[in-house]
């Protein structure tokens, strides 16, 4: 590829800058290329090495390992969810031997000039005028994309390809003015409903289970209450604390690190402020006047006196500083968008500002305080460097000391615990016993603990092992074998899980009740009543709307097609029970129906592609998997997927 774009950089000079993100788009975020093509001449199917074989083209452990390092570089993944990104990685390399394999078979490919236009598109900075920078280019590759340049070609090819199918499959899809309509409406009808949620959450405590109800049910549910091993220890902490409260540090010591990190204690103009920020991203213009009436109407009540951060909370849309009453924390310059910025430094200390506009929407900005350009003097700032210095100095130490610690281990692990903690001045404890996911006592809930502990030996010791409090040595004290639970020992669980589960029922029976008599024709709030039960009253929502102590207008879609005054069967929302009763309906408005044509019809086409190009994957790697031309080695795939 290299050679054949300098073959043709003369006659090229068609560039659009694209960002990074696209470049990292397609090794993370699509997870559809393969970063190294399997070689023709390797294993065969049955080799071990082999996960799949795509005709007569291998996905093999070294190709998905390659990949997968690359694809999640970088990336903190969940040990739980490392077998799923896995999974997902190996069906996306083999869907695209299967589109290779397909493209082959149907003549479609990615030509070196359309290779070469697209590489433009992405790198116009390895161009100066006419003339193609091959080291550039190489350079760029290496350093955006953490890519060969073969590598780096070989996605973009394979991404490309993908597109072409994508269109293929796609091109012909339309979206129908009635399909519009009736997403229209799906989106944009609201109901009104009063209703009221039975939580068993809340009829747990009522329920009162006599000795015999809960013997008998411990006797058909005892498989659940297996007591796993136990374990107690004994232990040699040196701790961190008393490390530090050895060292002593004086004022020349700490006047000498203050000059070395003075440039740390230069604080540049700043104000601390808070802000109510009503959103215009998205909106029209004639949305975007009622949005500057509402936060015209917010900034006349702080004005006058209403507390600033309750009006924050409540109408605020950054949902970051919402719930902290709108505080942004201490701001600088060059921090915030311009207008923000202008309005925020040029305001007194304790005054509120006339709506700020800014490419967000509409920010009401409260200044709490404000601070002048200046160098923090040795006092102001000396306690805090005497704790960085003690915690450098009590680190440095107890590293040191854990070193020599793991020294004496290594010479003997079978030594008395009370020599080594006479030696290194460490404090001696037992930990009461725990199974190895539970907390050891005082030390901390360290998974490195725990799990050493239950590898240990009886007489053996661990090596130190750092914790929040410092480095700890363990040896086992005792273990308690793993045994069927007896009722007394779980007695507290087993009424637990006892009144979660007779509150499930209970709940679903006051449920059924109160739909009954409420069909029945009392009313709601009074059959509530009688039962024990609030009743509420919604706001109008759509299906996209929300319901406080329900969740979204979603989870009461049936409402949408009742009539007003009708009552709700009982339904399940979540752990809940809930019954409501339709107290109105609002049609969409026709208006705005023009208003969202655009961005709904956007919508349709996007997930209908999404379903016929998904259609196109499922249905091409069944056929082939018919044809005999894809083969799956279910143990290579089951190994990796399970050891990624």
């Amino acid at each position: 590829m290299l050679r054949s774009i300098q073959q043709r950089d003369l006659d090229r000079n068609r560039w659009i800058k694209i960002s990074m993100a696209v470049i990292l788009g397609l090794i993370i975020v699509s997870m559809v290329v393969t970063l190294v093509p399997g070689l023709m001449s390797g294993p065969d199917a049955t080799s071990p090495e082999t996960i799949a074989s795509v005709g007569g083209r291998n996905v093999t452990v070294v190709d998905f390992q390659r990949q997968f390092d690359q694809a999640t570089r970088n990336q903190a993944i969940p040990p739980m969810m490392r077998g799923f990104y896995a999974k997902q990685l190996l069906n996306d390399m083999i869907f695209q031997r299967a589109l290779e394999y397909e493209a082959q078979r149907m003549g479609i490919r990615v030509t070196p000039e359309e290779e070469a236009e697209r590489i433009k598109e992405i790198l116009p900075t390895a161009w100066s005028g006419n003339t193609w920078l091959k080291d550039r280019y190489t350079s760029e590759v290496e350093t955006r994309t953490g890519m060969s340049v073969e590598q780096f070609e070989s996605v973009l090819r394979d991404e490309m390809l993908v597109q072409k199918f994508h269109q293929l499959v796609t091109d012909a899809i339309t979206v129908s003015p009635a399909e519009i309509e009736q997403q229209f409406r799906w989106r944009n009808e609201k109901v009104k409903i009063e209703y009221a949620v039975i939580k068993p959450a809340d009829l747990a405590s009522s329920i009162h289970p006599t000795d015999a109800d809960l013997s008998a049910w411990f006797a058909k549910n005892s498989s659940r209450y297996q007591i796993p091993e136990k374990r107690s220890a004994r232990y040699a902490l040196l701790d961190l604390a008393k490390v530090r409260e050895s060292i002593h540090v004086n004022d020349d010591t700490l006047r000498a690190y203050y000059n070395a990190h003075i440039d740390e204690y230069k604080v540049q103009n700043r104000v601390h402020v808070e802000h109510i920020l009503f959103k215009t991203v998205g909106k029209t213009d004639a949305e975007i006047a009622e949005i500057r009436q509402q936060a015209l109407a917010v900034l006349k009540q702080a004005n006058h006196g209403a507390n600033f951060e309750d009006l924050a909370k409540r109408y605020s849309e950054d949902d970051g500083t919402k719930p902290k009453g709108g505080d942004l924390g201490w701001i600088v310059e060059g921090q915030t968008v311009p207008e923000f910025q202008k309005a925020a430094f040029s305001l007194p200390k304790g005054t509120i500002s006339d709506l700020v506009k800014t490419q967000y929407g509409f920010h009401i900005i409260k200044v709490l305080d404000r601070e002048t350009a200046h160098t923090k003097s040795f006092e102001e700032v000396r306690e805090s460097i005497l704790q960085r210095v003690l915690a450098q100095k009590a680190t440095t130490e107890a590293n040191d000391l854990e070193d020599q610690m793991a020294s004496a281990v290594r010479q003997s692990d079978r030594q008395p615990l009370e020599d080594l903690a006479k030696r290194f001045h460490l404090e001696l404890g037992e930990t009461p016993p725990a199974a190895i996911t539970d907390p050891l006592g005082y030390l901390s809930n360290s998974p490195d603990l725990q799990q050493m502990l239950f590898r240990l030996q009886p007489g053996e010791l661990s090596r130190p092992i750092q914790t929040d409090s410092g480095y700890v040595i363990l040896t086992v004290k005792d273990v308690l074998p793993a045994h069927p639970g007896e009722l007394a020992e779980v007695h507290d669980r087993v009424l637990a899980d006892y009144q979660r589960e007779k509150s499930i029922d209970l709940a679903r029976t006051r449920a059924e009740e109160l739909s009954k008599r409420a069909e029945g024709g009392e009313a709601l709030e009074k059959a509530a009543k009688a039962l024990d039960l609030a009743v509420k009253t919604s706001d109008s929502f759509s299906r996209t709307g929300s319901i406080p102590d329900v969740g979204t207008g979603r989870q009461v879609d049936a409402a949408f097609n009742m009539a007003v005054g009708q009552v709700s069967k009982p339904t399940q929302v979540g752990d809940n029970w809930l019954v409501y009763r339709v107290v109105s309906h609002d049609a969409p408005n026709p208006v705005d129906l023009a208003k969202q044509e655009d961005a709904i019809k956007q919508q349709i086409l996007q997930t209908k592609k999404d379903a016929a190009f998904e259609a196109f994957h499922t249905a091409l790697v069944d056929r082939l998997k018919q044809e005999g031309k894809l083969t799956i080695n279910s143990e290579a795939m089951k190994r990796v997927t399970r050891s990624s």
